[in-house]
């Protein structure tokens, strides 16, 4: 997806997350002369990558900085009060604000905004780092369809994007896709660790289990078929896969302990946004 952007983009943070996004930007195209970067200090590659393509990054937005068509804020939640204030300021009439901080309300920035601005709250998760991340969003009621097209190829650069109309659904989206990563490394940990309890060595088993975990993600990825299908496909009658599935999918199993743990993180989210 070409990127329709034909007035500057301000990034306000240029960590991983905002290196992620620009390598994806830079690929799609996009006129490195239309990016202009906030950011006290980026991790060395990223600030390798900006100076690549002549991005210049700037302890605080220049004065001569055009009106951005997009205010794209990717700092960390616990920054933002501090960072986004004295930036507010620079969305004009035409700006969308497109927030990708976990917890933070589209009504917690429209309190720095100008009246009627357009605000789009994002959730990405970490795969966004090696461009196979989801992210989910919600837009105000003053986000232009022209500026919903915009931010959709803004943050598809990264992955795949999908969006709620009730923005009380982002805190289940941060529990399932934001949290979700880690349940997923846990489960390449816990795996490797049962083979370690059943005899492999602890090199092998990580290997075996890492391998298993990501290869299966790509087959699921890539064959674009329901994880359940996969799942029957890998299981003979009366086989192994058929044994350790009567154990985790009895009750009690694992479906109940998922259903706990994105129930936990929900109600963290909904906790941290209020």
């Amino acid at each position: 997806m070409t990127i329709p952007l034909h007035a500057p983009l301000a990034l306000i943070g240029a960590g991983k997350m905002g290196g992620a996004m620009i390598t994806g930007w830079l690929e799609r195209g996009l006129d490195p002369k239309l990016v202009y970067v906030q950011d006290p200090g980026p991790p060395p590659e990223v600030a390798g990558l900006l100076a690549r393509h002549g991005i210049k990054v700037h302890a605080a937005l220049p004065e001569s900085m055009p009106e951005p068509a997009v205010l794209l804020v990717a700092v960390k939640p616990q920054v933002m009060d501090d960072v986004f204030p004295p930036v507010a300021h620079r969305a004009g009439p035409s700006t969308v604000t497109v927030s990708i901080a976990a917890g933070r309300t589209l009504a917690g920035f429209a309190r720095h905004l100008p009246p009627n601005a357009a605000i789009i709250r994002s959730m990405p998760n970490t795969p966004a780092a090696v461009g196979r991340g989801i992210t989910v969003c919600c837009a105000n009621p003053h986000v232009t369809p022209r500026q919903r097209e915009l931010a959709q190829a803004l943050l598809s650069a990264v992955g795949d994007v999908g969006w709620v109309e009730d923005e009380a659904l982002i805190d289940q989206v941060t529990a399932v896709s934001g949290s979700g990563p880690a349940y997923v490394f846990l489960l390449a940990e816990t795996l490797a660790k049962a083979g370690i309890a059943a005899g492999l060595d602890a090199g092998l088993a990580r290997r075996l289990a890492d391998a298993t975990v990501s290869g299966a993600g790509e087959l699921l990825f890539r064959s674009g078929e329901d994880p359940a299908v996969l799942r029957r496909n890998v299981t003979s009658p009366n086989g192994t896969t058929a044994a350790a599935l009567a154990v985790l999918m009895a009750d009690g199993g694992l479906q109940p302990l998922m259903d706990a743990a994105v129930t936990a993180a929900t109600k963290r989210s909904r906790e941290l946004s209020s």
